[in-house]
Order: structure tokens, then C-alpha cells, then sequence
């Protein structure tokens, strides 16, 4: 039986609210992935991880004619189809687990939103990926910086190992810490194309929500985002 890694219950709920109006979710990583989206017109997009649908929303709004969200979560799962009202097909599944209920070459968007670095079975993950995106498709990626988890747990920049990080309200997330050079690594010895890599900074807008966060999107890296072509 594989690792669950899904946020539930009471941790589920908190993400979800979070990644509402949070600096880091709403204001940092989701712009940018977005933007390393483009258009996505006309497209059967994969929402790896999709959480409380704050991506599908999106996804759906700027256009793309089918969206699929994955999670693990009951918990989110709710949230999201509360968010999308049947606007996509949600499943309940273990990101731990094969996506057999997907088809081959299903999809020409792949997204991974802050969801890669809990995965123990990346590489079956990946394997994954490549079998359900069309030829040319594309992967979005975004992960907690390298050198952010270096700065915060210390020890060993080249450390691999689950750490524990808490989220608030007594919570607490694990996940795997990754040098750079190993989560890029990854998905390059996997057969993905690197197109893109940003270091994202939030937007304006949350200078307003939240000037001490704002600032250190802008001084210290928080989280790094990649685009990613499958030949």
C-alpha cells in the first residue's frame, strides 16, 4: 500500500482557506503558473492534485474546454466541486497510486501545483505523466524552493529526507526536501523537455493583502515553477 499524502479532515480545510486568499497560494505560486500556462484555449487540461479546484476555476475561465482534477482528499474534493459547480470531472484518487483510469494521450496540459515534493512514487508519477499527455504536451510544476527549505530546516543544502513543516492552527504538512539539481533531475531523466524556470514573486495585489509576505516573496526565493514539454 502506498503513502497517503493527501490533506484531509481538519488540515484540508485550512489549505483550502489558504489558498483562497493566501500571499504565498493566491498571489504567488498560482499567477505564475498561470502565466506559464498561456493560452489554454481548446484544451483537456489534468489537474494533478487539484485541491480545493482553485486552479480548474481558473483553467475553465480562461477557456479550456475540459478539465480533469485529481486529489486525494475528500475533504478538497468537496471544496472543489462546491467552487466548480460540475464546470469539471473531479476523482477521488491517491497521487501515490497509477492514474489507470485515465487514458493514453488524453491531455495537453498537465498541472502540478505544489504537489510533487509529497510524492513518494515520483518516478511511476512521471512515468504517468508521459503516458497520458499527447505528444508536444505540456507540464507546469511548482515546488517550495530549494534554498528556502535549506534556509528554514538548515543542515545540509544536499539533504534528502521528509521534513515537517508547520502550517498553522497546530498543523503541520511533510514532504521531501530536494536539491535543485535532483528535482530537475527528475523529470529531465524522466524524458520532459525544460522550456521555462521562474522563481515567482507575488503580485502587486498582495502588498495590499499582505506587506510582510509580500516582501519576502521579494527578498528570498519561496518557490520555484517549471514548464515542461513531453516529445
Amino acid at each position: 500500500m502506498r503513502a497517503e499524502t493527501a490533506y484531509h479532515d481538519a488540515l484540508g480545510e485550512h489549505f483550502a482557506a489558504r489558498a483562497t486568499g493566501g500571499t504565498y497560494n493566491a498571489y504567488t505560486d498560482r499567477p505564475a503558473m498561470l502565466e506559464l500556462a498561456g493560452d489554454v484555449r481548446g484544451l483537456d487540461v489534468l489537474d494533478l492534485g487539484c485541491g480545493a479546484g482553485h486552479y480548474a476555476a481558473e483553467l475553465v475561465k480562461l477557456g479550456a474546454v475540459r478539465v480533469v482534477g485529481v486529489d486525494g482528499s475528500e475533504t478538497l474534493l468537496r471544496a472543489a466541486q462546491q467552487r466548480l459547480g460540475g464546470r469539471a470531472a473531479l476523482h477521488h484518487h491517491n497521487l501515490e497510486e497509477p492514474l489507470a483510469f485515465l487514458a493514453d494521450q488524453s491531455f495537453d496540459l498537465a498541472v502540478m501545483a505544489l504537489v510533487y515534493h509529497h510524492i513518494d512514487a515520483r518516478a511511476q508519477l512521471l512515468d504517468e505523466l508521459r503516458r497520458v499527455l499527447r505528444p508536444d504536451g505540456t507540464l507546469l510544476v511548482s515546488t517550495t524552493h530549494p534554498t528556502s527549505d535549506w534556509t528554514y530546516f538548515g543542515g545540509s543544502y544536499f539533504a534528502d529526507d521528509r521534513v515537517e513543516f508547520p502550517v498553522g492552527d497546530g498543523l503541520t504538512i511533510n514532504y521531501w526536501r530536494m536539491t535543485l539539481q535532483k528535482f530537475l533531475g527528475e523529470f529531465l531523466g524522466a524524458g520532459f523537455v525544460l522550456e521555462e524556470l521562474v522563481e515567482p514573486r507575488a503580485t502587486e495585489e498582495a502588498r495590499l493583502v499582505d506587506p510582510r509576505r509580500y516582501d519576502r516573496t521579494h527578498t528570498a526565493p519561496t518557490f520555484l515553477a517549471l514548464r515542461l514539454r513531453r516529445p
